[in-house]
């Protein structure tokens, strides 16, 4: 490392994603194998993003991180193993004989500094984006330029798809080392421009069920789940990957809600059972069919992670009727001009005949919020320097 530059930092960003394909139950806790491949879309960063700095000096004496402007604790178990792969690998890279500047500063201390531009108490993805912008950030740091998948799977499954922009598959791999357990772009981010996606914020409580602890139950007592994973998933991979493929929307649509529904099917049948969903996610979900029947077509879809929000996607001529038929059914309890975040959506009038079918009792700010979005890129090297997170003696800088 140059002696004239005794920090030196990077500052990256990295998206959130959102299974389609659901990724459920892991084969091996340590190394972060699942039982299943998956397949995601990822969201653009102009609305959810991560934005990590790291920095590595000779005159810092211990790894450090801070989360949303608070120090968490550097020896987490899967901070600590993202921390180990990327040394491993730098290791490797200067044994093989590579000179790269970046490679000299290996044995310095670390500093960490990384925030959302979105609320984490969503529920949204964001330990997904977080450890990918980790692994992205340190690997940029420590200058290493091999497949990242093994390093953000150890922190956070479901990460190493946000490693890639558009659509991704998580191959689940067979070899017992996970060297195989990789994610992969199937088309990018430019692939389906009129392609929309919707974030229903219902709850930003904290689940009762952790997706860790969730998951090792479903493995363990769900005969479901292990009939999903060897008879359901490998068949609808290829199909979403052909859907994804031909952009044939009402083919994604319908099996982005039944791969959702499935997932939830798995969790009641887990013992004790697992229940993600609120009273209100399961009104959008009848909201997302009585529009659909409406139509006589699919025009939009649902799907839900390991809690109450829901995601949906449509074609962007089709988010303005959809917005309207939220707010009808959930209308905002206050700041109704803070109800739609994101991408602009114009205002349309609902039909009578729509209204008519929706006609069931409202539930006032049972949606708190929308954030709209589109597919969006893989992380991001901020080359501007005013970004970075921390300060020149690798502290967090203070809050503008």
């Amino acid at each position: 490392m140059a002696p004239e530059k005794p920090v030196v930092a990077v500052t990256c960003t990295a998206p959130v994603n959102i299974a389609v394909i659901k990724y459920w139950g892991k084969r091996d806790e340590d190394l972060v194998l699942p039982i299943n491949s998956s397949l995601s879309v990822t969201l653009h960063q102009d609305q959810l993003k991560t934005t990590t700095t790291a920095a590595i000096s000779k005159d810092f004496t211990e790894d450090r991180i801070w989360l949303n402007g608070r120090e968490e604790d550097v020896e987490q178990p899967r901070l600590q193993a993202c921390l180990r792969e990327i040394r491993r690998l730098a290791r490797k890279r200067r044994s093989a004989g590579d000179e790269d500047p970046a490679a000299l500063g290996l044995s310095y201390k670390v500093h960490v500094a990384s925030v959302n531009n979105f609320p984490t108490a969503a529920g949204l993805a964001s330990s997904a984006a977080g450890y990918a912008c980790l692994a992205y950030t340190l690997a940029q740091v420590y200058g290493v330029e091999s497949d990242l998948s093994e390093v953000a799977r150890r922190g956070s499954g479901s990460a190493c798809r946000s490693l890639y922009g558009g659509f991704v598959e998580w191959q689940m791999g067979e070899r017992a080392d996970g060297k195989d357990s990789i994610a992969r772009q199937v088309a990018p981010e430019s692939h389906w421009p009129e392609l929309r996606v919707l974030i229903l914020v219902v709850s930003a409580e904290k689940k009762l069920t952790g997706s860790t602890a969730g998951m090792r139950t479903s493995v363990e007592t769900s005969p479901l789940l292990r009939f999903r994973a060897e008879s359901v998933v490998p068949a609808r991979m290829a199909e979403m990957a052909r859907c994804v493929r031909e952009r044939d929307f009402p083919g994604f649509a319908q099996l982005t809600m039944k791969d959702s529904n499935q997932f939830h099917a798995t969790c009641l049948d887990t013992f004790p059972p697992i229940s993600y969903l609120s009273d209100t996610s399961r009104r959008v979900v009848h909201l997302v069919h009585r529009f659909n029947a409406h139509h006589g077509q699919t025009k939009v879809a649902y799907t839900f992670d390991a809690g109450p929000n829901a995601v949906v996607f449509a074609l962007h001529d089709t988010v303005p009727e959809f917005v309207a038929a939220v707010r009808h059914c959930f209308p905002p309890e206050s700041n109704g001009d803070k109800f739609l975040k994101g991408l602009p959506v114009p205002p349309v009038p609902l039909s009578d005949e729509l209204k008519a079918v929706l006609d069931v009792d409202p539930t006032p700010g049972g949606v708190k919020y929308i954030i709209a979005t589109q597919v969006g890129p893989g992380p991001q090297i901020l080359e501007d320097p005013h970004a970075h997170l921390l300060g020149p003696d690798g502290l967090p800088k203070p809050a503008a």
